[in-house]
C-alpha cells in the first residue's frame, strides 16, 4: 500500500524559507512522478511543483517559479521554499503517479495528509 507522509510545515515570516518532506513508501517510485499541490482556504488545490523520479525533470507554477525548488533522494521528495510569501500560505499536499508528471491534480493517484504552511506578513 503507498503511503506519503508530509512534513515540515509551519509558520514562517515573509520572506523566510520553509523545507517540505514527503516520505514515500509502499513500492518502488523508480516510475513514479512525484508532485506538491497546495490549498488554500475556499480555494481550489494547486499545483505548485512535480518532479519525475527517474529522470529529476521538473516542472514548476509561474508562482512559486524561482523560489521553490523540488528534488528526490531515495524515497523522500522535498520541496525548498525561498522568499516565502503570505500568499503561500496553504496546506501542502504530496502526491504520486505513474509515469509523467503533470499540473492537473485529478490525475495523481496517491495523496498524503497535508501539511500547514503559514506566512505571516
Amino acid at each position: 500500500q503507498v503511503q506519503l507522509v508530509e512534513s515540515g510545515g509551519g509558520l514562517v515570516q515573509a520572506g523566510g524559507s520553509l523545507r517540505l518532506s514527503c516520505a514515500a513508501s509502499g513500492r518502488p517510485f523508480s516510475n513514479y512522478a512525484m508532485g506538491w499541490f497546495r490549498q488554500a482556504p475556499g480555494k481550489e488545490r494547486e499545483f505548485v511543483a512535480t518532479i519525475v523520479w527517474s529522470s529529476s525533470s521538473t516542472l514548476y507554477a509561474d508562482s512559486v517559479k524561482g523560489r521553490f525548488t523540488i528534488s528526490r533522494d531515495k524515497n523522500t521528495v522535498t520541496l525548498h521554499m525561498n522568499n516565502l510569501k503570505p500568499e503561500d500560505t496553504a496546506v501542502y499536499y504530496c502526491a504520486a503517479k505513474l509515469y509523467r508528471g503533470s499540473r492537473y491534480a485529478n490525475e495523481y493517484d496517491y495523496w498524503g495528509q497535508g501539511t500547514q504552511v503559514t506566512v505571516s506578513s
